[in-house]
């Protein structure tokens, strides 16, 4: 799921230690739709080293937001997770490249290399 919005606030990051022994690291912020007559905010988690990438944005900077969002229940109260797994700066109007702390991917090797298929004829048989 994608979402756009005005980046409102970065909330202090959280850490701790699971059941496991593992250590964690989730941060939060908080950011404002901007496609209708009544903008929503919505807060949305960050996990391990996709926190870094926040450090790239200010507030009031337009985010495209990639994220997951799932529910569970426990002791039959449910939980809304909403979970960011890429955050970038929205283009500019000059079509630049984004800004700040996206995880882009490389092209892959020799791509350019594969040749295309031919244009498919009229000449059907059928």
């Amino acid at each position: 799921m994608e979402l756009e919005g005005r980046l409102v606030e970065v909330l202090a990051e959280q850490s701790g230690q699971g059941k496991t022994g593992n250590q964690w690291r989730k941060q939060s912020f908080v950011i404002e739709t901007m496609d209708s007559q009544y903008p929503k905010k919505v807060c949305i988690d960050v996990w391990g080293d996709n926190i870094d990438s926040l450090k790239a944005f200010k507030t009031n900077d337009v985010l495209n937001v990639k994220m997951d969002i799932e529910s569970r229940e426990y002791n039959g109260r449910w939980f809304t997770n909403v979970k960011a797994w890429r955050v970038d700066k929205k283009q500019d109007a000059a079509g630049g490249a984004p800004q700040g702390g996206g995880m882009e991917q490389p092209p892959l090797p020799g791509a350019a290399d594969i040749p295309t298929a031919p244009e498919p004829s009229d000449d059907l048989p059928f």
